[in-house]
């Protein structure tokens, strides 16, 4: 039977959902009315979706930075191989349509850097009524780029839309969270059953030396990829990076996957931990190139899905805004003092 969920009602309205894959991926949830919020807001990166959009989505992303043009286009074309279409926005709007399954909430969506625009749907939300919202970012792990920044960019944006913008909580990241876990071990499971017995190699976003050094990016990824193979039974795994975009002179976390790659040149599953939905870095860096290195090795590679809309996620996003959640620290995460690196695709 495929995984999904079923859903019951009861007298009282309330509604249960149970997994109906084989493997109980969590036991019964009730989903009932949140008294206090009002909204769900799903906040992402954003992506183009067509190739007229890949330059302005580019120039979004780097405006303020000094990162010569060259570069820029270099990082479009990576775009233009896809046909300048990222797959982030429609696996949103696979998350959107998963949770309007299981949330009571009236949901909303707004990115960072790509229609629909945060500060656009904050303003809808203020039109339609909405005084306090609960914010779920599509990043688990800890670090300026994928935690405190949301926070600044719905600061941002609301202070855009005025004094009557709805209050707006972020959830705090989700890393070790025991529904993220399973889900992305049910994928390394799904993978491993192509090639069993293989090395799991795990990978995330790799951020300058610097990054990391103010947040818990590398304790949260080292934690979680402990837990993931534990619950897959992988033993043999290790934690590696993709997508380095600043200069070469700029220290960055490593080590590289494809560097990793040539020196382990052994057949593996590749499992993209840092990455909650297929981006621009797990379609090209994992699926072009460094799918390019195993052929030229003679490796087999397998890569495993990311969560995307696993129903245990699904189960854990309704979860955690069912509780009051803790917000986001003001001091979380702080920014480094960095040189401007080059953009990163989504």
């Amino acid at each position: 039977m495929n995984s999904g969920l079923v859903r019951q009602a009861d007298s009282d309205g309330a509604r249960h959902f149970n997994y109906t894959s084989p493997r109980r991926f969590a036991p019964p949830v009730t989903i009932r009315f949140v008294p206090h919020f009002e909204a769900l807001l799903l906040v992402s990166f954003g992506g183009p979706e067509q190739r007229e959009d890949v330059i302005p989505f580019l120039e979004n992303v780097l405006r303020g930075r000094n990162v010569p043009r060259e570069r820029m286009l270099e990082v479009a074309e990576h775009y233009y191989h896809f046909d300048g279409r990222s797959p982030i926005n429609d696996q949103n709007r696979q998350l959107l349509a998963a949770l309007r399954e299981v949330v009571s909430l009236p949901i909303y969506w707004g990115n960072r850097n790509w229609h629909p625009l945060l500060a656009g749907t904050i303003r809808q939300m203020r039109d339609d009524g909405i005084r306090r919202a609960v914010a779920f970012t599509t990043s688990a792990f800890g670090s300026y780029s994928g935690c405190r920044q949301y926070l600044e960019n719905i600061q941002r944006a609301r202070a855009e839309v005025g004094e009557d913008a709805p209050e707006i909580v972020k959830i705090p990241p989700f890393s070790t969270h025991p529904l993220f876990i399973e889900a992305m071990a049910d994928r390394v499971r799904t993978a491993l059953a192509e090639s069993p017995g293989v090395p799991v190699i795990f990978t995330a976003h790799s951020v300058p030396v610097s990054m990391a050094q103010t947040s818990p990016y590398v304790q949260e990824l080292e934690a979680a990829c402990q837990k993931v193979a534990e619950a897959a039974g992988a033993p043999d795994w290790n934690l590696v990076y993709q997508s380095r975009s600043g200069p070469p002179t700029q220290p960055w976390l490593g080590p590289d996957i494809c560097d990793y790659l040539r020196e382990r040149r052994s057949d593996c599953v590749i499992a993209p931990i840092g990455f909650l939905s297929d981006h621009m870095e797990v379609l090209y860096d994992l699926g072009t190139e460094a799918r390019a290195v195993c052929d030229e090795l003679g490796l087999r590679m397998v890569r495993a899905g990311t969560v995307g809309t696993h129903p245990a996620l699904v189960r854990m996003i309704a979860e955690l805004i069912e509780q009051v959640p803790r917000a986001c620290a003001a001091a979380c995460c702080p920014a480094p003092r960095r040189p401007t690196a080059p953009p990163a695709t989504r």
